[in-house]
């Protein structure tokens, strides 16, 4: 894994650390022509050795592997790569850099994956509750409040309310690990940061049932986040 780790330390400074929005940018603009590219390249180039400790007779297959796939990844997503799905087009390219440093890091090393090892009761169990944290807990949520849903309407509703899910979503996830990890001082401080930035909408809201509705609705959001928190930790300690 140090040799893994070592390759993954090069490409996220690389990738993140050592590339300027400007080349970004660049990039963008004038794909293969442009210049920030190969700069962009060579600056991966130059950590990998350092890295590898100037190490090429060793890691020469592994070196070439890296750079021509990374080459090669970035070009692809300059030219498929759309402004609605640019987000996407990130995460697909950061998973093909991944799947490329675990490659080149076996040619070296054994990475030996097996599900029944990956998979465990630990692993399953919390995988189910931030599902329910998540997304459960927000459907529920919704079914709830719709009886009180003011239907306050505004031209950017699509657009808050796609907002306001996933920050209830967020919420949830932090109140929820605050509450396995044992830090419930947390929780206070994030609802008291969430009064604070919700305090100017209900103050210069005349509408109470507005403000009701959003109060309900981020009592239930932090009592169901409680509540599987303290569930989680109980059937943990059950399998224990």
């Amino acid at each position: 894994m140090i040799l893994f780790l070592k390759l993954l330390l090069a490409h996220i400074l690389g990738d993140f650390v050592f590339q300027p929005e400007k080349w970004v940018k660049d990039k963008e603009k004038k794909k293969v022509k442009s210049i920030k590219l190969y700069f962009h390249i060579a600056v991966h180039a130059f950590l990998l050795l350092l890295v590898l400790q100037l190490n090429l007779q060793e890691y020469w297959l592994g070196f070439l592997l890296i750079i021509s796939s990374h080459f090669t990844i970035d070009l692809l997503k300059l030219y498929l790569q759309k402004k609605p799905t640019k987000r996407y087009w990130f995460f697909i390219d950061q998973m093909l850099h991944l799947l490329f440093l675990v490659i080149a890091a076996s040619f070296y090393v054994d990475f030996y994956f097996s599900a029944e090892s990956f998979i465990t009761d630990k692993l399953l169990l919390v995988t189910i509750f931030l599902l329910l944290v998540s997304f459960v807990s927000a459907i529920i949520i919704k079914i709830i409040i719709t009886q009180w849903n003011p239907e306050n309407k505004k031209e950017n509703d699509e657009s808050l309310a796609k907002a306001g899910r996933y920050i209830g979503i967020l919420e949830r996830l932090f109140v929820f690990t605050f509450v396995i990890t044992n830090h419930w001082e947390a929780i206070g401080f994030l609802l008291a940061a969430k009064s604070v930035f919700r305090f100017g909408d209900l103050r210069t809201s005349k509408d109470r049932k507005l403000t009701e509705y959003i109060l309900i609705g981020t009592l239930l959001s932090f009592g169901f986040a409680i509540f599987l928190g303290v569930l989680y930790l109980y059937v943990l300690n059950l399998q224990s």
